[in-house]
């Protein structure tokens, strides 16, 4: 088990994700963001499975063939496209995505800066969540339409107009409805 790199994995991804928030105006978000990370549900599978260059959830799915610890942690973090999802009324499938609200998105996209940032250290670029993002489009059947026109503009203006620009449109327009 690796108790304390794990720790100290997810304590630089939350500490990351609360500057980004707060730079964008979301200092609760910032205080509270995946503060289910250091349950014991959620850190022991955390540490049992750490490899450092990637999130250990994935790694507990390859050995397992489910992860706990993400089923339990998409169930408490509202900026999870995951936590949105409801049993569809008129749909072609069971489940549907529901719209996001724009806090939990723009939450969403500082944690993928974030966790693009502690896991690729030094090459990280600002395409990094962009391309990453892209890469699982689609499997991600389930996100509600507006939510991912929303994502995806956020991750490509990032990607082509930087950090700076967007964390500016995201603080004084995105999150103003506009």
């Amino acid at each position: 088990m690796y108790l304390w790199k794990h720790f100290l994995t997810i304590t630089k991804h939350k500490l990351l994700v609360m500057r980004y928030c707060f730079r964008i105006g979301l200092y609760r978000q910032g205080l509270l963001h995946d503060l289910s990370k250091y349950s014991p549900a959620e850190f022991l599978v955390g540490a049992k499975y750490y490899q450092g260059s990637r999130s250990p959830n994935n790694a507990e799915r390859e050995a397992t063939g489910v992860s706990t610890s993400w089923l339990h942690h998409k169930g408490r973090n509202k900026h999870h496209f995951e936590y949105w999802i409801d049993y569809g009324l008129h749909c072609d499938t069971v489940i549907e995505g529901m719209p996001m609200p724009r806090k939990y998105v723009a939450e969403m996209v500082m944690d993928r800066i974030s966790a693009s940032r502690v896991y690729l250290g030094d090459k990280y670029t600002d395409r990094a969540p962009y391309d990453y993002y892209m890469k699982s489009k689609e499997h991600l059947w389930f996100v509600h339409r507006r939510t991912r026109r929303q994502l995806e503009f956020l991750l490509h203006m990032l990607a082509v107009k930087g950090e700076k620009r967007t964390l500016a449109y995201i603080r004084y327009q995105f999150l103003k409805g506009k």
